[in-house]
């Protein structure tokens, strides 16, 4: 199995400058970053939800996308859970239990041009993982569990998970054994399904809907009318 990594560095810091650095995230204002579309892993152990940052990170968030519309991702798995840090989601290409068509197979095996950006890495971010090559990246990404600034300019950052915390957490407290420098999950965490869908139909649908009631409302006013001044 292909094993995509991020070199992790043993750092610390005070409680105080941890502090700081949440504040600071939390008035970034990534989250103006993210795009309608979103996408759903539903696990074996919860379902997560994510979204994409077309600006920052345009052909990772084109190339991911569409391996997600394929269905590349379902059967895939999440081979490395380091608690803290990262929970990886294997290459579609070895990670899978079903077998690949060759659309499929076809997008999977691109490399894309590493896009780093100065989007930070924290938790609920997802990032490329990658070999040596900065421009090596294919399929295989990850979902930060806690904040990693060793990684950034160094990791291509493509969007951020929206709902599932609940379900990371449940990943990290999952039995693991270490293997080198990965901390693996005893047991498979399956990605059983994907779909995806846009927040800004769903929208649309919801203001049709008012705009109809409003409509049939004025109708109903306007008849009242002409039945009051022109009996």
């Amino acid at each position: 199995m292909k094993k995509f990594f991020f070199n992790r560095i043993l750092f610390c810091f005070t409680l105080s400058n941890f502090c700081l650095f949440s504040i600071m995230f939390a008035d970034s204002g990534q989250d103006s970053l993210l795009g309608s579309a979103r996408v759903v892993f539903q696990t074996n152990y919860g379902d997560i939800e994510f979204g994409f940052y077309p600006t920052v990170a345009p052909q990772t968030v084109e190339h991911i996308y569409k391996l997600v519309r394929l269905g590349c991702y379902n059967t895939n798995h999440f081979f490395r859970v380091d608690k803290g840090f990262v929970a990886q989601v294997a290459d579609v290409s070895n990670g899978r239990t079903a077998p690949m068509n060759e659309e499929q197979r076809t997008e999977a095996d691109k490399t894309i041009k590493g896009e780093f950006s100065d989007v930070k890495h924290v938790r609920g971010i997802l990032s490329m993982g990658r070999y040596s090559d900065p421009n090596s990246a294919q399929s295989s990404f990850s979902m930060l569990l806690g904040d990693a600034p060793h990684l950034d300019h160094e990791y291509a950052i493509f969007g951020k998970v929206t709902k599932g915390d609940e379900t990371l957490k449940k990943l990290e407290e999952l039995p693991t054994r270490r293997e080198g420098i990965f901390v693996m999950p005893l047991e498979r965490i399956t990605i059983l399904s994907t779909y995806y869908y846009d927040t800004e139909m769903e929208t649309c649908q919801q203001d049709k809907s008012v705009l109809k009631r409003r409509l049939a409302a004025s109708a109903v006013e306007i008849e009242r009318q002409r039945m009051k001044c022109f009996p």
